[in-house]
């Protein structure tokens, strides 16, 4: 940046239509502040940051919380430097946010329309991972028309195919829990995943690719999750889990982690940041999902695992949209 430079002009999306409207605009908050702090070697601030939140009925308003519509919206986006969509779930980390940025031409941080709407769907996201050979828990899609015909016979998990921040999970133990599991899970979606209940230990571990294609990656360290009872949306948001960065890990099952990692990683053409969540087994990884654009508070998995390597919250941003624009950046934390 020289002299005359202005500083960069980047738009923050958060919000949005999902379940997990409070969770994103949280996290689009966090970002937003932490780049406004981002400074270049002279002191300037590098960035200037302008935010837009989608309501939960789907309005677009701008900095000072005026409805700005569609319309407006684009004319923000279209004036933008660069693109941070920080929208979890559906009409949002599914690729819809990406294809608008696409159709606006500017460029946006995270990964494209393909990417995002895989990843978004457990039941495609299991499909492509068994298809390179990563294990995943054995489960059967459901849909309202086949749900009556499922029998229970062992406990398992039940889940929306799309939704995300445990919204909608359910651990059934008893044919007694199986309707209302189902009921909450269908209120979301329309399709549901109703999988084995998997023994292991949790670990997630993120991806990060820079560079023309991807080319430059590295693999956080891995980050347990330790919970008593079930991993459910008040364990995650309300203090109930405990985060443990890096992971007690053999080096065998680290370098297992992180070879299934970059597998799904690629198969499913993420781009930027991505985590990728498993339960560790006494056979190895078997993979839980993939989140192409997970919680991004300071205190959320990702930022903790990059920090674990030496990666300060405000760097990780400043390394993923200087990426999106095309400039080199070291990607070794």
């Amino acid at each position: 940046m020289s002299s005359t430079t202005s500083p960069t002009r980047v738009v923050v999306i958060g919000g949005g239509e999902s379940c997990e409207h409070e969770v994103s605009v949280a996290s689009a908050a966090s970002v937003a502040h932490a780049l406004g702090e981002v400074r270049d070697a002279l002191g300037r601030a590098r960035y200037e940051v302008v935010p837009l939140t989608i309501g939960r009925d789907g309005t677009w308003r701008d900095r000072g919380d005026r409805p700005v519509g569609l319309t407006g919206a684009l004319h923000v986006l279209r004036s933008a430097d660069v693109v941070v969509p920080v929208v979890h779930g559906p009409r949002g980390e599914d690729g819809t946010l990406a294809a608008l940025c696409d159709l606006a031409h500017v460029p946006y941080v995270g990964s494209g329309v393909a990417a995002g709407a895989l990843a978004m769907d457990k039941w495609a996201t299991k499909l492509v991972a068994e298809a390179v050979g990563i294990r995943t828990a054995p489960g059967v899609l459901l849909t309202p028309a086949a749900a009556g015909a499922y029998a229970f016979t062992h406990p398992v998990v039940v889940k929306p195919v799309a939704a995300g921040s445990s919204h909608g999970v359910t651990l059934v133990r008893t044919a007694a829990e199986l309707p209302a599991a189902l009921a909450a899970a269908f209120a979301l979606d329309t399709r549901v995943l109703v999988e084995d209940v998997v023994d292991g230990r949790e670990i997630d571990v993120a991806v990060l690719a820079t560079g023309p294609a991807g080319a430059e990656r590295v693999v956080s360290p891995a980050l347990e999750i330790e919970v008593d009872g079930f991993f459910d949306f008040d364990a995650k948001y309300a203090g109930g889990a405990r985060f443990t960065v890096p992971a007690a890990l053999s080096d065998a099952d680290q370098e297992a982690l992180e070879a299934a990692a970059l597998r799904a990683y690629d198969a499913l053409g993420c781009r930027g940041v991505a985590r990728v969540d498993f339960f560790l087994t006494a056979d190895g990884p078997v993979l839980n999902e993939v989140n192409t654009m997970p919680g991004f508070t300071a205190a959320s998995q990702v930022p903790r695992m990059f920090a674990a390597a030496g990666l300060a919250y405000p760097d990780l941003l400043d390394l993923l949209v200087r990426d999106a624009l095309g400039l080199s950046v070291p990607v070794a934390a």
